[in-house]
């Protein structure tokens, strides 16, 4: 997965692995969360608007099954 740190006030970084379409967003409070069977053109999107938080809210937020990372310390930079 190729790490993208965002400027957003919600968001800090994502990543996104288009052969298992499983986008990982890092949260400004650190909290790092798995969603899957994301499609590519939906994480296109997240890159596209001025709005990272609002696009995650309208098109992501609770439209795919997530689970959150349980060790967060390192944040998306020290995930493999």
């Amino acid at each position: 997965m190729n790490i993208t740190a965002v400027e957003s006030t919600t968001l800090a970084a994502l990543a996104y692995d288009d052969a298992h379409e499983i986008l990982q967003l890092e949260f400004r409070s650190r909290a790092i969360y798995r969603y899957f069977e994301v499609p590519a053109p939906v994480y296109a999107g997240l890159l596209a608007p001025p709005s990272e938080g609002q696009y995650f809210n309208r098109a992501i937020r609770g439209n795919f099954p997530y689970s959150r990372a349980r060790n967060t310390e390192a944040g998306l930079q020290g995930e493999d």
